[in-house]
């Protein structure tokens, strides 16, 4: 994931805050324990979110505990105990890394070193997550075959990434998983697919990347243009899927309170819609 799913801070209550950085710092222990310090890195607060959410609906409740870390070794802080999913989940973030960082250097050929150097926290991941491994792969596989014929279908793009956090998210909640939970992560992952495509619109455009929205408007020279001109086509794939996360989240049964998914889900999402659209800058991947 690319660092698009977040909180809507100003309603968002002290509590979920607390928890929202718990559940990173925790996250961030688990990568530790799952494939090493350099993995850390690359921790993302999409991953926290998705953390919390996968918890909730495993009737796992986060123990959270004031402990140290590296960073903030003098006064100990709030931090979710890590456990078996949070483990899981923290190897997910490192191989969804990794592959994002094979779409760049295939992309751009730029960000080789970059990669090798977590490589070798990725081939930990690997031996420690097969099957989530094998689902990040298979379907990015089905993109960069997407991206090979330079498809210009904007629906058809990005079906393989809903497809693959529909795949996650079976594998993760086991049981859990229903048609509800199906159908919110694929309105998820084709949201988080297409949000990085509107947002790196004029970056793509530039350099010759992969684009569906460059492909699919190619007389429109920028994304300021292409809101302006299509601003009706935009707002019927983005209200669609903003939409359908918002319905789908409210079905879902829970296990424990959900204030933080909801403001995420319910607010969250609809507001880096929002941000994205304006041309505000919004991205802020991995700081703490």
């Amino acid at each position: 994931m690319f660092g698009y799913v977040k909180t809507d801070l100003p309603n968002m209550y002290v509590k979920d805050t607390v928890l929202y950085k718990a559940a990173y710092c925790g996250l961030c222990k688990s990568i530790g324990r799952a494939c090493g310090t350099s993995g850390r890195f690359l921790l993302n607060y999409d991953l926290a979110f998705f953390s919390v959410l996968i918890h909730n609906l495993s009737d796992v409740d986060m123990e959270v505990e004031r402990r140290r870390c590296i960073l903030h070794w003098i006064v100990r802080r709030p931090v979710a105990k890590p456990d078996v999913l949070s483990d899981r989940i923290g190897a997910l973030n490192v191989i969804l890394a990794r592959y994002k960082l094979n779409d760049n250097v295939f992309d751009t050929g730029k960000g080789k070193i970059k990669r090798g150097f977590f490589s070798k926290a990725y081939k930990r991941a690997k031996n420690a997550e097969p099957v989530l491994d094998k689902i990040v792969s298979d379907r990015y596989s089905q993109l960069l075959k997407l991206e090979r014929e330079k498809c210009d279908s904007i629906d058809l793009s990005a079906d393989p990434f809903g497809n693959m956090m529909t795949d996650i998210s079976r594998e993760l909640l086991k049981d859990n998983a229903d048609e509800k939970t199906d159908g919110l992560f694929y309105a998820l992952g084709k949201w988080i697919y297409l949000i990085d495509a509107l947002d790196d619109f004029d970056k793509d455009k530039k350099s010759g990347s992969f684009n569906v929205f460059v492909n699919a408007y190619r007389d429109i020279p920028d994304k300021e243009s292409l809101v302006k001109e299509r601003a009706d086509d935009l707002f019927t794939v983005f209200g669609m899927l903003v939409s359908e996360i918002a319905e789908r989240s409210k079905t879902l049964d829970y296990k424990f309170n959900h204030d933080l998914t909801d403001n995420i889900l319910l607010n969250g999402i609809r507001e880096q819609t929002k941000r994205i659209m304006e041309n505000k800058q919004c991205r802020n991947t991995t700081k703490s």
